[in-house]
């Protein structure tokens, strides 16, 4: 029969405790090694180098995701199953290439046959254990050890504190270097083309704006009746105003007739110009769509009009349809 829920829901708690303190004890304990590894990562990939990143055990899908995610940033990566690289796959790695060997004792002998044949490759090599004295740490050219005192497992036996810890290891190299790269979101884009995150990343305003009949343009001298007729027609609530050069001079939505109609008895037969909003936020039809995101998101708007390079109106995007459009 099962405990009862308290207890699960206590076992469950004390098992993710146990992780934290590991990743409260790998963050203290990081040192100097960590800045020599990002330089040698920098110095890796400055020279048309790769990174490799070898384990066993649990620790091969740590070093697969680890891989994964330097290749998500522009960093040439690979896994190399220990293994297999004696028996052909050392293949895969190249004179200056930099390899990163993860074990948590350190004494795993399979990681340990290949230090010989990857330093005669002329590799350099990182250790990644919880033992900083493991012959791992010895052999190695510099140790990234993270601190794991207990496993999360009640038999102490199941990799689970340790692999949590190694697996942060790994995105905090990732990600620092990311940073110190300075990475933006478009280059991040160009490898990620596809799925939901190249949508968000990659989907340009052009491609979703509200064109054509369902677009209301209009110069500012019109007068307000033809404006509000124009917004009906194309079922928005902002017009576009154009001046005397074709280029957006402001917008007049539905909220700007209702507070012009306060003031102003007249005010259909007024020209749009006396009451439109000059100089409103607007964007490039070439900009991403998570810009427009950014922009509504700041200035709190509900319509962006879109314009060209000369400034140009060319479309709007509502914000009911970046929901919709899922790049939120």
């Amino acid at each position: 029969m099962l405990p009862d829920d308290n207890t699960l829901l206590a076992s469950a708690r004390r098992c993710i405790a146990l992780e934290i303190d590991a990743l409260t004890g790998t963050s203290d304990a990081l040192n100097e090694t960590f800045p020599l590894a990002i330089r040698a990562i920098a110095d890796t990939v400055a020279a048309g180098h790769k990174l490799v990143f070898s384990g066993i055990g649990k620790n091969a899908p740590i070093c697969k995701k680890t891989a994964a995610t330097f290749n998500s940033t522009g960093v040439p990566s690979i896994f190399l199953d220990p293994v297999e690289a004696q028996h052909g796959d050392l293949g895969l790695c190249s004179e200056g290439d930099l390899a990163f060997l993860y074990s948590n004792q350190g004494e795993t002998e399979d990681v340990l046959r290949i230090i010989v044949p990857l330093r005669r490759m002329g590799l350099k090599l990182v250790a990644v254990t919880g033992r900083p004295q493991s012959t791992l740490a010895r052999e190695a050219d510099l140790v990234l050890a993270y601190k794991a005192d207990r496993e999360a497992c009640p038999l102490g036996l199941a990799p689970t504190s340790s692999t949590t810890a190694a697996l942060a290891l790994g995105d905090a190299l990732a990600m620092v270097y990311l940073e110190v790269r300075g990475l933006t979101r478009e280059d991040f884009a160009k490898y990620h083309p596809g799925g939901s995150i190249g949508k968000a990343l990659l989907l340009r305003v052009g491609e979703v704006l509200r064109r054509g009949e369902h677009f209301a343009c209009l110069p500012d001298s019109v007068n307000v009746r033809d404006a509000l007729l124009a917004i009906t027609n194309a079922r928005c609530g902002t017009i576009a105003l154009t001046g005397d050069d074709g280029k957006l001079s402001g917008v007049f939505s539905d909220g700007d007739f209702r507070r012009a109609s306060i003031r102003d008895e007249y005010v259909l037969q007024r020209p749009v110009r006396d009451f439109m909003t000059k100089n409103p936020k607007c964007i490039r039809d070439d900009a991403l769509a998570v810009e427009a995101l950014r922009i509504f998101e700041k200035n709190k708007v509900n319509a962006l009009i879109a314009v060209d390079a000369e400034g140009r109106p060319v479309g709007l995007l509502d914000g009911q349809d970046l929901p919709r459009l899922r790049i939120v």
